[in-house]
């Protein structure tokens, strides 16, 4: 279940390249194309058993954000914006360079709110998107006022850059644990993986996605869109400790739904149990709904 990183592109001969500040690994040679994005602090690891399955009918683009998964940050260009602002803008050079037909994003966590973002403002150059617990604003953050937003961000941004490397692999190890997967064992394996990535610019795209808010341009968003959100009843039964009822299944998917109340096609489909990488939680379910959505197109 993902224990181990996807082979590099020299390793199985599929073409590999930067565009902007992506870096971009394509397996597969025919079939509709999918755009894989990870999420904060990740690589195409996360993708293993997805690139397999989806390569045989697939052309698979696995991107890695710069700054994650060992890819350096870019150098710093004040005029560029943040580095999410430069991975929307690397993303769209990505499929006007490589001749990308309509392809499907498929992103995970801060990589769905990319591919949530991407479509609003290029519908057109879309077959659709695929959102695994990545939201068009940060959960809890849907009622603040922007400058709430703003001033949270911040902080958080300070907190995480200000982080020695052995405090930034413990936070990596904590949030696998207690967040990003079920299995112990699995959080252990992975942690490592995590811990690649640079302090700084983690806390540059954490910051961005704490701080945006996109629900206004899903109006544009004009392509089929499959929000997946993840559920494990006993984080929420521990979040109530008794003192309220516990949000049940139901209730988050209508939460993550009247969140994209403004995609004009969007749908939002729980996975049980499951934390945040629903892909390695539950793997043959995510196949399927993956596959289900794909067909459906």
């Amino acid at each position: 279940m993902g224990g181990t990183p996807v082979a590099s592109a020299a390793d199985v001969g599929a073409a590999s390249g930067q565009v902007g500040t992506l870096r971009f690994e394509r397996h597969g040679d025919h079939g509709r194309p999918v755009i894989l994005i990870p999420g904060l602090e990740c690589g195409p690891w996360v993708w293993e058993q997805t690139i397999a399955d989806l390569q045989k009918d697939h052309v698979v683009y696995a991107v890695t954000l710069a700054g994650f998964d060992g890819v350096p940050p870019p150098a710093h260009d004040a005029g560029a914006g943040t580095l999410l602002d430069r991975a929307d803008a690397s993303l769209l050079q990505l499929i006007e360079r490589e001749h990308i037909d309509r392809p499907v994003l498929v992103g995970h966590s801060i990589g769905g709110t990319l591919s949530l973002r991407f479509a609003g403002e290029h519908a057109k150059l879309l077959s659709g998107v695929v959102a695994v617990d990545g939201l068009p604003v940060f959960p809890g953050m849907d009622r603040a006022r922007a400058a709430q937003r703003q001033a949270i961000a911040e902080r958080m941004k300070a907190r995480l850059a200000a982080m020695t490397p052995a405090q930034f692999q413990a936070a990596a190890l904590s949030y696998m644990q207690h967040v990003g997967v079920i299995d112990p064992s699995l959080a252990m394996r992975e942690a490592p993986l995590v811990a690649r990535s640079d302090a700084k610019a983690t806390a540059d795209y954490m910051a961005a996605d704490m701080a945006a808010d996109y629900r206004p341009v899903l109006k544009q968003a004009d392509v089929p869109i499959l929000e997946i959100s993840p559920y494990n009843a006993p984080d929420f039964a521990a979040a109530a400790m008794g003192k309220q009822p516990a949000t049940s299944e139901m209730q988050k998917t209508a939460y993550y739904q009247s969140l994209l109340a403004n995609a004009p096609e969007a749908k939002v489909v729980s996975i049980s149990p499951s934390r945040h990488f629903a892909m390695l939680d539950q793997p043959a379910k995510f196949r399927r709904t993956l596959a289900g959505f794909l067909d459906s197109l």
